[in-house]
C-alpha cells in the first residue's frame, strides 16, 4: 500500500497499489498521514521523496472509495474531506523538505499531492488533469495547494482536459522535467542541493513563505527581522556563518 525506505537520510514513500493505478484510498491517505508524522519526528530524515510504483505516479481517489462516499451522508464526507485535506497540508507543512517524483500519469487527489510538495520532477512522459469537475465535483481539497502552486488564472482552466508535463512546466505546476531514463538522476541532484542547506533553516523557511504569504503586510518586516536575527544567532546559523568564512563544509553537509 505505501513502502517506506530509508536511507542517507532521505526517506521515499511509494504510493504501492499498481493494480488501481496507485489511487488514494482512506487507508492509503491514513498511512501516508503516519509516514509524515514519523519524518516530521526523526531528525536524521533530511529529505522526503513521494513517488509511485510502476509507470503512474496516481490516479487520483479510488473508484471503491469514491462508491462509499456516494452512499454517505454530508457529515461523513466533510470528515472524510478533512482527513484527505490533512495530509495535502502534512506535505506542504513538513518541517523537511519534499521532492514529488512524478514517475508517469497524475490525476485529482494526485496532482494535490505533488503540488503541496516543496520540488516537483517530473518524467516527460507524465501527463496531468483536474479530472474532477467531469464527476460533477470540484477539486476542492487541492485547490489550496494548486492555486498556491500556479496561480488562479491557471486553476480557473476547468475543461478537466489532460495536459503533458512541457505544459505543467511553464505553468509552474511542476519544477523540472528529464526523460525516464534520467528521472531518478533528477532527483537524487535535487536531494543532493537540498541535503546542503541547514535543517533548521529549511524549516523555517519552508514556515517563512507559508507566513508571509497569509501575513498582514504590515506585519512581514517585523516577522522577517526577527526571524532572521534569531536564526543568526542560533547554533545551525552561527556554524554556516563560520564554515563559509573558514571555506568549509559546514557540519551537517559532511
Amino acid at each position: 500500500m505505501l513502502r517506506v525506505d530509508r536511507q542517507d537520510g532521505v526517506a521515499t514513500l511509494t504510493l504501492d497499489r499498481p493494480g488501481v493505478g496507485n489511487a488514494l484510498d482512506d487507508a492509503l491517505v491514513a498511512r501516508l498521514g503516519e509516514a509524515l508524522a514519523a519524518c516530521a519526528a526523526d531528525p536524521a530524515v533530511r529529505v522526503v521523496v513521494v513517488t509511485g510504483t510502476g509507470k503512474v505516479f496516481s490516479a487520483g481517489a479510488d473508484l471503491n472509495w469514491m462508491r462509499r462516499m456516494r452512499d454517505a451522508g454530508p457529515a461523513a464526507n466533510l470528515d472524510d474531506a478533512r482527513r484527505t485535506q490533512a495530509v495535502f497540508a502534512a506535505v506542504a507543512e513538513l518541517p523537511r523538505p519534499v521532492v514529488a517524483r512524478v514517475n508517469g500519469p497524475a490525476r485529482g487527489g494526485g496532482v494535490g499531492l505533488l503540488a503541496a510538495a516543496d520540488v516537483v520532477v517530473a518524467s516527460s512522459e507524465a501527463h496531468f488533469a483536474f479530472s474532477e469537475v467531469r464527476l460533477g465535483i470540484a477539486p476542492a481539497m487541492i485547490a489550496p495547494f494548486v492555486i498556491a502552486r500556479v496561480g488562479p488564472a491557471r486553476a480557473r482552466r476547468l475543461t478537466g482536459e489532460t495536459f503533458g508535463a512541457a505544459e505543467a512546466l511553464a505553468w509552474g505546476l511542476v519544477d523540472r522535467v528529464a526523460p525516464p531514463a534520467e528521472l531518478d538522476a533528477a532527483v537524487s541532484g535535487v536531494v543532493a542541493d537540498l541535503a546542503k542547506g541547514g535543517p533548521t533553516a529549511i524549516a523555517e523557511a519552508k514556515k517563512l513563505v507559508r507566513n508571509v504569504t497569509a501575513a498582514d503586510p504590515a506585519t512581514v518586516p517585523a516577522l522577517t527581522c526577527e526571524l532572521i536575527a534569531r536564526l543568526r544567532a542560533g547554533e545551525e546559523g552561527q556554524e554556516g556563518m563560520a564554515a563559509f568564512l573558514e571555506k568549509r563544509p559546514p557540519r551537517w553537509a559532511r
